[in-house]
């Protein structure tokens, strides 16, 4: 699956764009100023989306890995 397939079917799931996963993970204190926090393991923000927000391994990895810049 490309890395667009998982943002959209995140989005199909949740109703959320990437963008707004960005968001709540600021205000959760994961990332400041759009970046990921030196501290924050990828483990801690994909047990999160897990539990918030019901998404499997992969889909939690690709909002992870656009929190780290990727974008296609």
């Amino acid at each position: 699956m490309s890395f667009q397939a998982y943002l959209d079917n995140i989005k199909a799931k949740t109703g959320k764009l990437p963008e707004e996963f960005q968001k709540r993970a600021q205000e959760k204190g994961f990332l400041k100023d759009g970046e990921v926090l030196a501290d924050i393991k990828a483990g801690q923000i994909v047990a999160w989306l897990k539990e918030e927000y019901d998404l499997g391994h992969g889909h939690t990895m690709a909002i992870y890995a656009y929190f780290k810049g990727k974008r296609s």
